[in-house]
């Protein structure tokens, strides 16, 4: 049995780390990568801002922190002198790692793993390898400590990126673009796969932001790359308990500036021998859960705000008579 917080003397999956600005989590992240020792580590690294004093500063102090490697590692680094934004530098530099590499663990700045999501990962990316309807492994769980599966994880809709894991076979089914979407969504897709009601609403809503890429509220890769599971119905696997507390939230973050929206989730560590479910279908009652604590409940007035700030155009007037009906369903 691996007992918790036991690391192998070095990691052989790749890990790659997304880093921009924020020295102070980049070194707590750091330290974990380090001690997990990775044989090969990858860095994203996006431009300074030219209009936000002291930035420049701040990103040569991150890029000073990932390089101080004191152990073997093949250490590939990807920094862009330009901002290219959250948007284009994660998309752009997964398409990067996933063409030196065949998977790869993740972890952005301010996503702090317990020792255990290493070889949780690493497992489970040997383990579903070839499996075309996984596409990803999270570190994270959304059940506020409630256990909803006698097995370490269970299989989710839901394409949770705070710490995960994937591989190139499924990275590769990634459209920033989501060139698919307006003709799937004059289809009954989204009902189909997700229901009628909240659900359907809140993802049509966030689909066609997405869509509009740099002109949408939300200017993320992330709602993409959920497209591109759901769309070639791709399951996520969740850890019975978190293992990534996000510790991102203030002013300085892109998409979390509201610390008391959400909190950093409490860590734990997974057992080793994993016990493996027996049933590869999505487990409904989690994904439910999940649904309405952290996307319907905690989202819905932040999500009219971004609608808010769209450009005003025939476009946006559009999505924003969308997003009030949808945001505020009549009731049942």
């Amino acid at each position: 049995m691996l007992a918790c917080g036991f690391l192998p003397a070095s990691m052989l999956t790749p890990i790659a780390f997304l880093v921009f600005n924020r020295p102070e989590t980049t070194r707590l992240v750091f330290e974990q990568i380090r001690r997990a020792r990775p044989q090969q580590l990858l860095v994203v690294a996006d431009g300074p801002r030219a209009d936000h004093p002291g930035e420049k500063a701040r990103c040569e102090e991150v890029r000073r922190i990932v390089q101080t490697i004191d152990w073997p590692c093949d250490l590939q680094l990807r920094f862009r002198e330009e901002n290219l934004g959250c948007r284009r530098s994660v998309a752009e530099g997964l398409d990067w790692l996933f063409s030196k590499v065949e998977q790869a663990i993740i972890l952005e700045d301010d996503c702090l793993p317990d020792a255990s999501f290493f070889p949780f990962c690493e497992e489970l990316l040997s383990r579903y390898a070839s499996d075309e309807g996984v596409g990803l492994i999270s570190g994270d769980n959304f059940q506020n400590g409630k256990n909803v599966s006698p097995a370490s994880y269970y299989f989710s809709r839901h394409c949770h990126i705070w710490g995960w894991a994937t591989w190139r076979r499924a990275w590769q089914k990634m459209d920033l673009s989501m060139s698919t979407w307006p003709q799937l969504r004059k289809t009954n897709w989204l009902e189909a796969t997700r229901g009628t009601g909240p659900a359907k609403h809140f993802w049509k809503l966030w689909f066609d932001d997405a869509y509009l890429g740099e002109a949408g509220a939300l200017r993320t890769w992330d709602v993409a790359w959920t497209y591109a599971c759901w769309s070639h119905e791709m399951r996520c696997i969740i850890p019975e308990l978190n293992l990534v507390a996000n510790i991102g939230f203030g002013q300085d973050s892109t998409h979390t500036r509201n610390g008391k929206q959400r909190k950093a989730f409490a860590q734990g560590s997974i057992k080793f021998p994993l016990r493996h479910p027996v049933s590869k279908d999505c487990f409904k009652a989690a994904d439910t859960y999940t649904e309405h604590t952290q996307y319907y409940a905690s989202s819905l007035a932040q999500r009219f705000i971004h609608m808010l700030r769209l450009p005003i155009s025939l476009r946006s007037l559009a999505l924003l008579r969308d997003g009030a009906r949808r945001l505020f369903p009549k009731p049942h």
